[in-house]
């Protein structure tokens, strides 16, 4: 098994079903989390700011992936470059917390799971599950085989962040999907 380690303001998206993405630090920032249980492509979209405009001189053109309408549609086009299929792809949530006290002057973490929620209705994708909000960090991983996604909270136990589905592999068999 291989352990990819998404930074701030990076993405992966991997076909090795051996393969575990994974993320730390998610205070603010969100993890967009996305699987297909049939190709067995996974992705793991780490993001920073809402709206790639805040960047006055390039508009996010240098890092698109710090930005929630820039790294979304990217992480996704990626992953359809792998074999992925939009109707098949479980999505998760985790992040937009508000991990610094400032009186809901800034709110980025909210601002940030506007953003993405904004990017994925308009894209037509529907949320299985998240894990967003609160006053604390996250770490986030992703098997790849399995499609399953663990959150932990600083400090806190490993949790299970499930949206269930029954899906049809190839061959006809079904599965289920995390």
């Amino acid at each position: 098994m291989s352990k990819l380690v998404v930074g701030v303001g990076d993405c992966r998206v991997t076909g090795e079903p051996g393969d575990e993405l994974v993320t730390y630090a998610l205070g603010s920032c969100i993890a967009v989390v996305i699987w297909d249980p049939v190709a067995l492509v996974g992705g793991l979209l780490h993001f920073m700011l809402p709206d790639s405009s805040l960047d006055r001189v390039n508009n996010g053109r240098d890092y698109p992936y710090r930005y929630a309408d820039t790294g979304v549609p990217l992480l996704f086009q990626e992953a359809y470059r792998m074999g992925a299929d939009k109707k098949r792809l479980v999505v998760r949530l985790a992040g937009g917390a508000a991990v610094v006290a400032d009186n809901g002057v800034f709110s980025i973490g909210r601002r940030n799971y506007a953003a993405v929620r904004r990017v994925l209705w308009k894209a037509g994708v529907m949320v299985h599950a998240e894990d967003v909000g609160g006053t604390f960090s996250r770490t986030v991983r992703l098997e790849v085989e399995s499609g399953r996604m663990l959150a932990r909270a600083h400090g806190g136990a490993e949790q299970e962040l499930a949206g269930r589905t029954t899906v049809e592999r190839i061959g006809g068999e079904k599965c289920q999907s995390a």
